[in-house]
């Protein structure tokens, strides 16, 4: 038996040692693990299928977890780059200087948190100020918020996660350190909100816009294709929402109209709801973690970012209108 392990020992490292080539790790090459939070899911599939396929020898292994998980795993050094909502505290910086780990922050993108609804729901628009009486429990019917044909009907919140960066940004925003209504719910992911909403005609759920966009001729697009219009092409047509749920306007309280999150109502301040994503990177120079923190932040990154409806931090945003 000794010498079977011996012979296949021998084997392997041969076999490692084939053309004098090791597996090593560069900004290029490698294995790199990142945490995110999940509700960027979308948009970070996308970065890692285009980066791999650019340099094939790197491999990306996502762990996709809560905002509050994507930070604890940073600080404990279970990873050195992590993608989230928040940019870091001073408390955590100090961390990592007392940790000896140099690091970096950048904002990638701008996101918005869409509001959808259940097909059946015929309101199509809520303010600032209906969304605040939602969340704290104060309004717990349609019928409240509007003479709706499910005026009777309960409102059921969902969002994906009780430690998602989505809920956290809606208890800041409205609720000012108050705790939610009874009537809100927490799922396990952002897909689960979807069913959710599917399912229940009562339903309201938060998602990223990333999640909503219905690009179908990008769906149908190789990877060849999708890297050859990242290089050559500069603009992006107006990206649409899904049909299989209704999307919101939402109105804010000194405006008379409302709108949706689409990229130009984001860009110019029209859309209430936005938030930023920021990519935070504790890693050694030359590492696979510190290249793909390049990546998400140089040109090709960031167009990516603006093909799935949210806003590059960096990339100048020219839309096209199509012609149906």
């Amino acid at each position: 038996m000794k010498k079977i392990s011996a012979i296949v020992c021998s084997c392997l490292l041969v076999l490692s040692a084939c053309n004098g080539k090791k597996a090593t790790n560069t900004s290029t090459s490698g294995i790199a693990k990142i945490s995110c939070d999940e509700s960027f899911r979308n948009i970070m599939d996308q970065e890692v299928e285009v980066f791999e396929y650019s340099y094939p020898n790197a491999s990306i292994m996502v762990n996709y977890t809560t905002e509050a998980a994507a930070l604890d795993s940073l600080m404990h050094r279970s990873v050195d780059l992590i993608i989230t909502s928040k940019d870091l505290t001073d408390a955590q910086r100090d961390i990592l200087k007392k940790q000896g780990r140099a690091f970096r922050s950048r904002k990638i993108a701008v996101d918005a948190v869409a509001i959808i609804v259940n097909k059946e729901n015929d309101i199509d628009e809520l303010s600032m100020s209906d969304l605040r009486d939602i969340f704290s429990g104060k309004v717990m019917r349609w019928g409240e918020v509007f003479p709706t044909r499910l005026k009777r009907d309960s409102i059921r919140v969902v969002f994906d996660n009780s430690g998602s960066g989505v809920m956290h940004y809606v208890k800041e925003k409205f609720l000012d350190g108050g705790s939610f209504g009874k009537n809100v719910f927490a799922q396990h992911s952002t897909d689960d909100v979807f069913r959710a909403v599917q399912s229940n005609k009562n339903a309201i759920g938060f998602v990223g816009v990333s999640w909503i966009t219905a690009d179908m001729k990008s769906n149908e697009r190789t990877i060849e294709e999708k890297v050859t219009d990242l290089q050559t092409k500069n603009d992006v047509s107006v990206i649409d929402f899904t049909d299989k749920i209704k999307v919101m306007s939402i109105r804010p309280d000194d405006q008379p109209q409302g709108c949706k999150p689409y990229q130009a109502y984001i860009n110019d301040g029209s859309y209430p709801l936005f938030r930023t994503i920021w990519a935070i990177d504790a890693s050694a120079g030359g590492t696979l973690d510190h290249g793909f923190f390049s990546f998400l932040t140089g040109v090709i990154g960031q167009k990516i970012i603006l093909q799935t409806g949210i806003l590059p931090a960096a990339e100048p945003v020219r839309y096209v209108e199509t012609v149906k």
